[in-house]
């Protein structure tokens, strides 16, 4: 039996500008409210703020 791996998937980025977090977490809401679970996490390497879904292989 294979171990599960979890990954995430990028779905789409933002820019941490003036508006902060907002745009993204307003993106993630919309994507939650379609059934796809969804996080917004912060790139400080690219100063982004990044919407992930969790996926999960074998």
């Amino acid at each position: 039996m294979a171990a599960a791996q979890s990954s995430r998937t990028v779905l789409e980025r933002f820019p941490a500008g003036s508006r902060g977090s907002w745009p993204a977490e307003e993106y993630a809401a919309a994507q939650r409210a379609q059934g796809t679970d969804t996080q917004v996490v912060m790139n400080l390497r690219t100063d982004q703020f990044l919407v992930v879904t969790d996926t999960t292989t074998q």
